[in-house]
């Protein structure tokens, strides 16, 4: 094998004209006709027992060609993407230029890793909020605690906006039950808006052991066999429910922390709500420099680089949605929508997510960062501590190579963050000129 030549194209393409010589491609002949002569017919000659000499006469000498050019033509692109030390990405296309006893030629047109060329990584500026936190802030803290340990509590009365229903019902397309249109004892909240437009409000002023039908049109957006179809649910209503919230005290203080008091367990929350909002201000700011850096980068990225991450997202979707026990097909059916349609939306992101990877990878080489063992160990180590799991499991399921790549992305930010200057949102600014 040899490459006559590497010509360099635009969108960070490059074309290799790949020769394989006279006796490579005899060697590839021959494998192809012990591989292919148990499948050939030859009067006079059992299955498999024909010379290849009487074959190559009776079928003509390029009989065995195409099969001698898949058997050469891998190596030989490896061997070329090797030779020139190309970072290849995707898979070539190929196109065959000669073919014949003096060997082949062909070309490989493929993807590569695009050169990337670094704007302003160092003294940035990004905004980065102020924190505060409120009494209203703890309030309203407090409030979705009491919410959390609310119990339900069955009451005797007609349903009303806000209670859960517990209900069974069956859903009727022209008389005739539809699939996936039957439940039984569902915990309903009406005016949560969960069902189908129309369903929760038909069932205020039901009460316990009543049974009814209600009509409803399915929206336009719907599972395209039941998209604007009008149809009929029959609804029993098995108990009505509210929401019993504890009353937010000392004994609410005690109950839900170690604190045996109210004021103790607001100061605790305060400080908590503070190291919260802290951090996520941090990783706000963090991520306004890193799309400033991402946005500063010169490169052309091949199209086979975005297709694959946004197969990664569509596949991380999927396993996110089957943990919840919601099979992507149903999720499309629900949303009115296809996978291609699903993809084509997260072309976007993709697109962003690869000139972040591209900008954090040039950064990593420019400022020669690594991930010691003793990062990549205390990094496994934080991540067994926050749940709770033997270190030694979680070495089993996080390979160490994964580990490193966060531990060095996690110091490009870093570098991004300590040279760059923090202002004030836009908001901030205003608020204080009004306050003047």
């Amino acid at each position: 094998m040899s490459v006559k030549s590497c010509e360099k194209l635009e969108n960070s393409k490059v074309v290799l004209t790949i020769e394989v010589g006279a006796e490579e491609f005899e060697a590839a002949i021959n494998k192809a006709y012990l591989k292919m002569r148990g499948k050939i017919a030859v009067a006079g000659f059992r299955p498999g027992k024909a010379p290849r000499k009487m074959i190559e006469k009776m079928y003509g000498v390029e009989v065995f060609y195409e099969e001698a050019v898949n058997i050469v033509l891998p190596d030989a692109y490896e061997g070329a993407v090797k030779e020139q030390g190309l970072n290849v990405v995707g898979y070539p296309d190929v196109e065959l230029v000669e073919c014949g006893k003096e060997g082949v030629t062909f070309k490989a047109t493929v993807s590569v890793y695009p050169e990337v060329k670094l704007g302003q990584y160092k003294g940035l500026e990004a905004p980065k909020a102020e924190v505060k936190v409120m009494a209203a802030d703890v309030n309203a803290r407090l409030k979705e605690m009491a919410e959390r340990n609310a119990r339900m509590v069955s009451v005797e009365r007609a349903v009303k906006k806000g209670d859960t229903a517990n209900i069974d019902f069956e859903g009727f397309d022209n008389g005739v039950a539809f699939e996936g249109g039957k439940g039984e004892s569902f915990d309903l909240e009406i005016g949560s808006g969960s069902f189908v437009p129309g369903f929760e409000e038909q069932l205020i002023g039901m009460k316990a052991g009543e049974e009814k039908d209600i009509d409803i049109t399915f929206p336009e957006n719907y599972t395209p066999e039941l998209a604007g179809k009008p149809v009929v649910f029959h609804v029993k209503v098995n108990e009505v429910k509210v929401k019993e919230v504890p009353a937010i005290d000392d004994e609410f203080a005690k109950d839900v922390s170690e604190f045996d008091t109210l004021k103790e367990l607001k100061a605790d929350l305060k400080k908590k709500i503070t190291a919260e909002r802290k951090e996520a201000a941090q990783r706000a700011f963090e991520d306004a420099l890193m799309q400033k850096v991402a946005e500063g980068i010169e490169c052309e990225i091949p199209q086979e680089m975005i297709d694959m991450q946004a197969d990664r997202m569509l596949d991380g979707f999927k396993q996110q949605m089957a943990s919840q026990g919601i099979p992507f097909e149903q999720y499309l059916q629900m949303t009115g929508s296809t996978e291609a349609e699903f993809k084509a939306q997260a072309y976007g992101p993709a697109t962003e997510q690869v000139r972040m990877d591209l900008a954090v990878e040039a950064i990593v080489k420019a400022e020669g960062l690594e991930a010691t063992e003793e990062e990549i160990e205390a990094e496994i180590k934080n991540v067994a501590d926050k749940y709770g799991m033997d270190l030694e499991t979680v070495k089993k399921f996080l390979p160490a190579e994964q580990v490193a790549e966060q531990v060095i992305r996690e110091k490009v930010i870093k570098l991004v963050a300590d040279s760059a200057v923090a202002v004030a949102p836009v908001e901030e600014k205003e608020e204080k000129a009004d306050e003047e």
